[in-house]
């Protein structure tokens, strides 16, 4: 990975937040909502703000989110707090599961069920004739790597996105083999992971938190 500001990479200890954004009446209704466009709903706006003034305080230096409204409208909850920009783009969108968009988790199972368990054994599967896991990473993957390469050397980015893709996102940049990805379980709605950088690669500091990091102590130095 490149740096930025002439930083050694041995020294430099960046650290990518990624979250969740609030919560919408879809998730309330377990429907895949994929890259269809839902808003948050006022829990999750309120979520939203609570997260926001929390990020806040590890002081980020900068934001970039999905364009779709939900995770837009929560990356703007910790602009308006924080007086950064957001840098919005398509990369960071849901994963799009065709077929399944707008579908129950019940009524995918009833249709679509050796598909749903091929996916859950973590087979490569095209969800509803939508995209692959991998290919969700291969898009977001490098966007949260290319707005960390011009952090300082000890900058936080603020990564504003949704669960499908923030898990694949951390499944690559953690070099994890993709049939393992779902073993790092789901994020709740504006709930964040850590990623911290260390002398080996990216680390997971932090998994579907919802109170500040605190540091680790002890032996894991």
């Amino acid at each position: 990975m490149s740096t930025t500001d002439g930083a050694d990479p041995a020294r430099s200890s960046r650290k990518i937040v990624l979250w969740r954004h609030g919560q919408t009446s879809w998730n309330l209704e377990r429907r895949f909502q994929g890259s269809t466009d839902i808003e948050l709903t006022e829990t999750g706006l309120a979520q939203a703000r609570r997260s926001a003034r929390l990020l806040a305080s590890l002081k980020p230096d900068a934001i970039v989110a999905s364009d779709l409204k939900r995770a837009a409208a929560t990356a703007a909850e910790l602009a308006a707090v924080t007086g950064l920009p957001v840098t919005h783009t398509e990369a960071l969108r849901e994963t799009y599961a065709g077929e399944w968009q707008g579908l129950t988790h019940e009524e995918i199972v009833e249709k679509y069920g050796e598909q749903y368990a091929a996916w859950k054994r973590g087979e490569p599967v095209r969800r509803g004739g939508g995209e692959l896991e991998t290919e969700v990473a291969d898009r977001a993957a490098p966007v949260v790597l290319d707005h960390t390469d011009r952090l300082p050397a000890t900058g936080t980015l603020v990564v504003v996105s949704h669960g499908g893709t923030i898990r694949t996102t951390i499944g690559r940049l953690l070099g994890l083999e993709a049939h393992s990805w779902e073993s790092l379980g789901g994020l709740s709605n504006c709930c964040w992971s850590v990623l911290g950088e260390g002398a080996r690669g990216w680390r997971l500091l932090e998994h579907n938190a919802g109170t500040l990091p605190e540091p680790v102590l002890g032996d894991d130095d």
